[in-house]
């Protein structure tokens, strides 16, 4: 009889007798899984191991992980590569937090974003507005601030003794008059790895206008595996 691998590949009997020994010995404390692995059974059906994530090499003892669709994939043996975990049938899909998202699924990976995976990475649009709240006689020196409890940042008006800017009295060589300068904070970087930019509005200049200002960010770097998903798409 051939025991038939998740690939649709089959081993025959004396490979499965030399890999599976019977009675099985397992460790007294099963292995800790990274987030998004779940601990399952081994291609023996003996011990219980973490499951492999997609993108990771796999083999008959070493199963991948079948709840999110994944299967060792042979294809690429003969190069000398191994197998790895992919979608059955070659489906794309992106990996996010440790979880694996299928082609076209929308995800919220916090209450900030949302995005969808798309080719194999993921594209996201913000959650909460990234309005400016300009100086106003009522609110001088207005300021966005987290609020406990919930999700999205708010705009607060803070007192003129509790904001005293930098360098209040500084005259610019262009001004007869001292500037008293003003600007929001940072905004979140538009891109959840990688490089991005953030935005605020200030009056930090030679002109003593209100601008919008732009900055270069990177909340994390990209993980390989989506990165170079990025780079081929």
């Amino acid at each position: 009889v051939l025991v038939r691998l998740e690939s649709g590949m089959a081993l025959p009997p004396q490979v499965c007798a030399q890999l599976c020994r019977r009675p099985c010995y397992c460790p007294w404390v099963p292995p800790r899984c990274p987030r998004g692995s779940p601990l399952v059974l081994d291609g023996c059906g003996c011990c219980k191991i973490c499951a492999r994530r997609l993108g990771e090499p796999c083999d008959f003892l070493h199963v991948c992980d079948q709840s999110q669709g994944l299967v060792c994939d042979y294809s690429a043996a003969p190069a000398g590569t191994g197998a790895t975990c992919n979608f059955e049938d070659s489906e794309e899909g992106c990996e996010v937090n440790g979880r694996v998202y299928r082609d076209g699924e929308v995800f919220q990976p916090s209450c900030k974003l949302q995005c969808r995976c798309l080719d194999g990475g993921f594209t996201c649009v913000p959650l909460c507005q990234e309005d400016v709240r300009l100086p106003t006689p009522d609110c001088p020196y207005p300021r966005r601030v987290e609020v406990p409890g919930k999700c999205c940042p708010e705009w607060i008006c803070e007192a003129r003794d509790q904001y005293l800017p930098r360098d209040a009295g500084a005259v610019s060589p262009l001004l007869p008059y001292p500037c008293q300068e003003w600007s929001t904070e940072w905004s979140t970087c538009s891109a959840t790895c990688g490089v991005g930019f953030s935005t605020r509005v200030s009056n930090q200049n030679r002109y003593c206008r209100l601008e919008t200002q732009r900055r270069l960010c990177m909340a994390r770097p990209c993980p390989p595996l989506l990165a170079a998903s990025l780079a081929v798409s």
